[in-house]
């Protein structure tokens, strides 16, 4: 029966004209969170394709059965770094694409490449579950990643969604392959102080896309089109932090200037505008935890003196910032993470938003300096992954699935 009713469903492109309310509708059923427990939901704004439309390549399948959509995924394709080997000719073109052939490049890894496309956002109404229905749209979402080239397929979810990992390890040929962090912080009523032994910078775009290239463009899921995403309208910025007294006379002399003579200890990191692409709301909560938070916030807004957490208006729809690309150098390194993530809380508290985010590898370094808390945070997230062609774009590399993780991860805000 179930076989019959899946040859009478229609999987096709998106049309934006006619398909908005029926994917709405399905947003709408799959989100129905379970009785008595905390939920979490997602308005998207108005705007289907929200979170893959700032990819370089995109597509958004729904399945209609009728006239009705039962069903819908979203795919896009990028290039990100897999891996890296060492350079052996000081004029690479990488080298004299980014001027920095100096006396370390004989021996300076390098990136290795490769094409890759991300699943997310795989919907089924409740109707038309356990009849192979999100079996059939990986399949045909696989086919358009193919014939644009991508080399490997993966996906993210939640750790304990054991219905999503099943579907895509025991049906779909992925394995589990990565197992970061999402840290959420929240965004008080009161300002977090800085630290005045520490100077934040603002970087430009071309500043921002030099100092990632030359120092993090070897970390695994590097987009090699960085410089759309720091370009991008959604880029709030990249801040750097470094000692107050390492700067020459006070003044910023170009990220090329810094990278040859650092200080002993900085931390980076660039954040992206997510409350313009989608919003977040709570549901499930009781009066007395609703009464509780609203509480906390008016105590800390009466008395920011006194500097005290208070829960965010989280049970009405609420927007974040989302923080990517954290590295950094030196025993300080998370130290200086720490302030520039109170740098980001403030202007999130100037933007409105209620929460912080960011994710991380399991083993990345700064973590200790990235403010969370652990009620609101995923501590472990499962990312899987599936070879699609026999083929590889660089033999340095070999099976990217079969690769050790390292101990940072990028994580594209494109995508979160």
């Amino acid at each position: 029966m179930g076989e019959e009713r899946l040859d009478m469903i229609v999987v096709r492109a998106f049309d934006p004209s006619k398909d908005g309310v029926g994917v709405e509708e399905v947003e709408r059923r799959c989100e129905v969170g379970p009785s008595g427990k905390l939920s979490l939901f997602t308005d998207l704004l108005g705007d289907p394709i929200c979170r893959v439309r700032n990819s370089p390549a995109f597509l958004m399948l729904v399945a209609e059965m009728g006239e009705e959509i039962v069903g819908m995924i979203r795919g896009c394709i990028k290039t990100v770094t897999c891996g890296r080997r060492i350079s052996r000719n000081v004029r690479n073109n990488y080298a004299i694409s980014y001027n920095v052939m100096d006396n370390n490049d004989l021996s300076k890894p390098v990136p290795v490449y490769t094409k890759v496309a991300y699943i997310l956002g795989l919907r089924i109404s409740p109707s038309h579950r356990r009849m192979g229905l999100g079996l059939k749209l990986v399949c045909q979402m696989e086919d358009w990643f193919r014939q644009n080239g991508a080399e490997y397929s993966y996906m993210a979810t939640e750790s304990d969604n054991h219905a999503s990992v099943k579907l895509f390890t025991d049906k779909c040929g992925y394995s589990k392959f990565r197992t970061p962090s999402i840290l959420v912080n929240p965004v008080f009523a009161h300002r977090v102080t800085m630290s005045s032994r520490i100077t934040i910078i603002k970087l430009t775009p071309p500043d921002a896309e030099l100092l990632y290239r030359r120092r993090f463009d070897t970390t695994e899921f590097f987009p090699r089109d960085i410089d759309s995403v720091l370009k991008n309208k959604l880029n709030v910025g990249t801040f750097l932090a470094v000692p107050r007294d390492s700067l020459k006379f006070g003044l910023w002399a170009g990220s090329d200037y810094f990278l040859s003579n650092p200080p002993e200890s900085w931390s980076v990191l660039s954040v992206w505008n997510c409350k313009d692409v989608f919003r977040l709301e709570v549901r499930g909560a009781s009066r007395v935890k609703r009464t509780f938070a609203r509480t906390t916030r008016i105590i800390d807004k009466a008395f920011p003196f006194l500097r005290l957490p208070s829960v965010p208006a989280v049970f009405r729809p609420f927007g974040l910032y989302f923080m990517y690309g954290l590295g950094g150098e030196g025993p300080r390194a998370a130290k200086m993470m720490k302030t520039l993530c109170g740098h980001v809380h403030n202007l999130a508290r100037e933007g409105g938003c209620g929460v912080v985010a960011t994710e991380v590898a399991g083993r990345e370094p700064l973590k200790s300096g990235i403010p969370h808390w652990k009620m609101l945070s995923c501590s472990e997230d499962m990312w899987c992954i599936k070879r699609l062609g026999e083929d590889y774009s660089e033999g340095s590399v070999g099976d990217w699935t079969k690769s050790s993780p390292g101990l940072s991860i990028f994580v594209d805000p494109r995508e979160f």
